[in-house]
């Protein structure tokens, strides 16, 4: 049944909906916004930086790398993480599209 509903969309609209989806809670948006700021990989830090606990911060980070927003390199203990710059550009391209070519018509109802 699942895979006949997903027949039914491009790909295109299945992606935006899977980062639309990793980006539809404040903390991954802090996360992004922090991954973003440092313009580096971020090891142990995040957790300091953000008024939320370790496995709090662990489950959104795997939401955003699930999503492909992100990536986490192991070195040796610790898992550094930084921004999917190919992925980040495309959920940029497939958002910015779809604001561009949906514009509301204004004062045709409620």
């Amino acid at each position: 049944m699942k895979e006949a509903i997903q027949n039914d969309y491009s790909k295109s609209e299945i992606l935006l909906a899977k980062f639309a989806k990793a980006l539809g809670h404040p903390a991954r948006i802090a996360i992004i916004n922090l991954l973003i700021k440092k313009k580096s990989c971020i090891c142990g830090s995040i957790v300091d930086e953000l008024p939320i606990a370790q496995s709090t911060v662990s489950q959104h980070l795997k939401e955003l790398k699930s999503a492909g927003l992100i990536k986490g390199n192991t070195t040796g203990v610790s898992v550094c993480y930084c921004i999917d710059e190919k992925n980040w550009a495309l959920a940029q391209q497939l958002f910015s599209k779809q604001f561009e070519k949906n514009q509301p018509i204004i004062n045709i109802c409620c």
